[in-house]
């Protein structure tokens, strides 16, 4: 007699979605913006500030352009982003 493991149930869909993680993270980036470029004391971040923004939108834009590829049914677009 084989017995299989158990299976674990799905995740929550608000713990596979990928915009809260994207909003927190792109608010935080624009609240040291904001403060690199308000409060003197901080002007050293405002490159590092500026580069973190950039990285978000590039990487908000290449999961954007995935998820499109994937939703037109592109061969070569990855799989599971919905």
């Amino acid at each position: 007699m084989t017995t299989t493991p158990p299976e674990p149930p799905p995740l929550p869909r608000a713990l596979t979605s990928p915009w809260p993680v994207i909003v927190v993270i792109t608010g935080g980036w624009l609240i040291t913006t904001l403060l690199a470029f308000t409060v003197e004391a901080l002007a050293p971040w405002r490159p590092v500030s500026l580069a973190g923004l950039g990285v978000g939108v590039l990487g908000t834009s290449i999961f954007l352009w995935q998820r499109h590829a994937v939703r037109r049914g592109s061969r070569g677009a990855q799989s599971g982003l919905d």
